[in-house]
């Protein structure tokens, strides 16, 4: 029981380091879209954000996510709902602007990503129920800490991603089953095509 506790706790703690990929994600979307100032900002610096950031998920993870799934769905996810929340706000960055901005992000993207979870998932409608609230969470924790949001960043700060990553974290103990050692350092199945 202990050692399992212990692998819950790792497993959590290694997800919530996840959260570097966010500046990451927010530094390479700026470098592709500049600042997030108008629709094509929004849709293309949302997909490169989303990429990057579900690249960084799927390695917190420890193959408890398929990169071939997870990926794409966040950086769908992302560049649709950035660009629904960003023209919703007028791409303001009030800390209301901003999330609300947040919450209709994660009303898009919480909805792909459930549907990339694997096989197993128990309640995945969970996470899509979730991401509308921890990503508004993650603009407001990052305004209230003083980060230049009038930058119009494409993504929250490493305050509100710290936030977002350790929430997002415990959800995803409870949703997926633990992995059994075999499955952490086995490569991911292939997929028969049908």
């Amino acid at each position: 029981m202990t050692t399992r506790r212990a692998s819950r706790v790792r497993t959590w703690l290694i997800w919530t380091a996840g959260f570097l990929a966010f500046p990451i994600a927010g530094l390479a979307g700026a470098g592709v879209a500049g600042r997030l100032d108008d629709p094509t900002a929004a849709l293309l610096g949302g997909a490169v954000t989303g990429l990057v950031i579900g690249a960084g998920q799927t390695l917190a993870g420890r193959g408890r996510l398929d990169i071939r799934r997870w990926v794409p769905a966040t950086g769908i996810g992302m560049a649709l709902g950035l660009l629904l929340g960003a023209i919703t706000v007028d791409y303001d960055t009030s800390l209301g602007d901003l999330a609300l901005m947040g919450a209709l992000t994660g009303l898009v993207l919480g909805p792909a990503q459930a549907l990339a979870l694997p096989r197993g998932t128990r309640m995945r409608w969970l996470w899509a129920a979730a991401m509308p609230a921890l990503w508004a969470l993650g603009w407001t924790t990052t305004t209230l800490g003083g980060i230049a949001v009038d930058k119009q960043f494409m993504v929250f700060g490493a305050y509100g991603a710290v936030t977002v990553s350790a929430l997002s974290g415990l959800l995803l103990l409870v949703l997926l089953p633990e992995p059994t050692p075999a499955e952490i350092t086995a490569p991911a199945p292939a997929q028969a095509h049908t």
